[in-house]
């Protein structure tokens, strides 16, 4: 592989790889494998105190880090085309985009037309009771989950692995398999409680980082450069110390109002998103994930020159 960079191969495996499948099998597809990990570990025992669940929050990632790290080292001495490919497929799944942005398309084409149809599409993009939300707040809750998984779900991993790749593809990969396995875990296990603590908190460490990136991005993507400094002002409102960036961005780039009744609300002075804001919301995290992918491809070239 003279010709070509090898993260840019690996970058443009990951994409050809979402584009055809999407995901990997839920079968064998290794989040759902460490998924199963992370459940077993959830049935401790009432009262696990804070010091074990921070020991498993780091425990787990860097388990699932040193598991794809070891076997990629190993191929070192094999073509760079089999290295790239390798590394390619851990970062296809450690992240997720096409199921996102199909999720996002029908909650919010079915939020005015069929409302019913919208709130048993919903929880696969919000973990909130979709029942008593008017067709109005689903759809700033498919807002506010398309910005925010954006981040949790592409920009996160890629920026990882584009980051290591200054060291190494097995350190590439490894680090786009660590950032999945803390975003799981915050997922699985990180809410109110000692337990949970440590899964939180590194997990709001991890997104630090990848949440202002997305905010970067979301602006102009969004046709509104501006929109991330203005979104500032919404940036704290939600309890998530990184997830206020993204969606702020969004909902001052499209002036619209985002609100989780009973948690938060963003950019309170505009209305709820209409279907044409949900569909220009959709159309920013496109390109903005677009984007995502060509700049982490040309980190490849700039490596290679």
């Amino acid at each position: 592989m003279n010709s070509v960079p090898p993260v840019t191969v690996a970058v443009g495996l990951a994409v050809a790889l979402e584009w055809l499948f999407r995901e990997p099998p839920a079968r064998y597809h290794p989040v759902a494998l460490f998924g199963r990990v992370v459940e077993g570990v959830d049935a401790r025992p009432p009262g696990s105190s804070k010091l074990a669940g921070a020991v498993v929050a780091v425990a787990l990632p860097t388990a699932a880090a040193v598991l794809v790290y070891l076997p990629l080292s190993a191929t070192a001495g094999l073509s760079g085309v089999v290295v790239a490919g390798l590394a390619g497929l851990v970062l296809w799944s450690s992240s997720s985009f096409g199921l996102l942005l199909e999720a996002g398309e029908r909650v919010i084409e079915h939020s005015d037309a069929d409302p019913e149809a919208a709130r048993e599409s919903l929880p696969a993009l919000v973990g909130r009771d979709p029942g008593s939300l008017s067709p109005a707040l689903i759809r700033s809750a498919a807002v506010e989950s398309l910005a925010e998984n954006l981040s949790d779900g592409l920009v996160a991993p890629v920026l990882a692995f584009v980051l290591l790749s200054f060291v190494s593809l097995p350190a590439a990969a490894a680090a786009a398999a660590f950032v999945k396995a803390v975003n799981t875990m915050d997922s699985m296990l990180g809410y109110p409680g000692d337990f949970g603590w440590g899964s939180a908190r590194l997990d709001d460490a991890v997104m630090f980082v990848p949440a202002r990136v997305t905010a970067a991005l979301l602006g102009p993507a969004a046709g509104d450069p501006d929109a991330p400094w203005r979104a500032r002002r919404y940036a704290r409102k939600p309890a998530s110390p990184n997830a206020g960036w993204p969606m702020g961005t969004i909902a001052a780039a499209l002036d619209v109002r985002l609100e989780k009744p009973g948690a938060y609300v963003l950019n309170d002075i505009s209305n709820l998103p209409t279907v044409a804001d949900g569909e220009a919301a959709l159309a920013a995290v496109r390109r903005a994930g677009v984007v995502t992918y060509i700049l982490a491809a040309a980190v490849g070239v700039v490596l290679w020159l």
